[in-house]
């Protein structure tokens, strides 16, 4: 939970508000889908050590040797990446067994295709490239949470809207870091897209994310995904009136508006 809060203040706090056996899941599935991410934004890295070593834990990730596997790989790599992809191992294994092989199929599925993201050069031409990518980054996390709502509780939910919640989230993102982004010599906006067409593609996805959420049933579900996408909404809406990321008061306010 310490790496957690460290690497995300707008997952910890519906994670952390989770049942003991879910908790472990989707912990598991978040710390190691963002070991991969740290991996593919590494600024030091060079794309050919990083195309490498993305399909070698795709590769690892679904070895039936898979700590010590992913162990071996990762190593080399000690003084220069972050210590959440040093300890992808260890995210991996605190996966309850029973939904563990689901959580390391999508995480190896990342794997490979933030490497062909980064083997392309992040190029994205058209609204479909937009869309591609980020259901690689954000839109396959939505889907594997179906999955882990499922398995916990039975809780069924619509797969296509729920890659749009990945996906909105991650389109804003790509909105609140665009300066960052453009500094480093990556453009995620379409060609010929300007900030008020990104704007209007993370509404229509956040839309579509309002409607998955309107047809979840109460229980861990619901109370999990409420939260980010409220954050979404607020950081949409201050992005537009010319702003950039919410305070530390302002989520709050939404958190305890929500549930306390």
């Amino acid at each position: 939970m310490t790496m957690l809060q460290q690497t995300s203040r707008t997952f910890y706090i519906p994670i952390s508000r989770l049942t003991t056996k879910l908790k472990e899941a989707v912990t598991s599935a978040y710390l190691c889908m963002r070991a991969i991410d740290e991996i593919e934004d590494h600024e030091q890295l060079p794309d050919e050590q990083k195309v490498e070593l993305l399909y070698g834990l795709h590769d690892a990730m679904l070895a039936p040797n898979m700590p010590e596997a992913t162990k071996q790989l990762l190593e080399p790599y000690r003084e220069v990446l972050p210590a959440v992809s040093m300890q992808l191992p260890e995210w991996a294994l605190l996966c309850p067994k029973s939904i563990a092989d689901t959580v390391y199929r999508y995480t190896a599925k990342m794997s490979k295709e933030m490497a062909e993201w980064v083997e392309a050069k992040w190029q994205i031409r058209t609204e479909d490239d937009l869309d591609r990518y980020t259901y690689s980054v954000a839109g396959m996390v939505g889907e594997l949470l179906s999955e882990l709502w499922l398995w916990y509780d039975g809780t069924k939910t619509d797969r296509a809207k729920a890659i749009a919640f990945g996906r909105g989230l991650q389109a804003v993102n790509i909105l609140r870091n665009q300066k960052e982004d453009s500094e480093r010599g990556v453009n995620f906006f379409p060609e010929g897209w300007g900030h008020k067409d990104m704007l209007r593609y993370t509404r229509r996805n956040l839309k579509v994310a309002d409607e998955y959420i309107a047809d979840l049933k109460e229980g861990p579900a619901l109370s999990f995904c409420k939260i980010p996408l409220q954050l979404a909404h607020a950081t949409t809406n201050l992005i537009a009136a010319g702003g950039n990321k919410l305070t530390r008061d302002a989520v709050l306010k939404i958190v305890n508006k929500i549930g306390g």
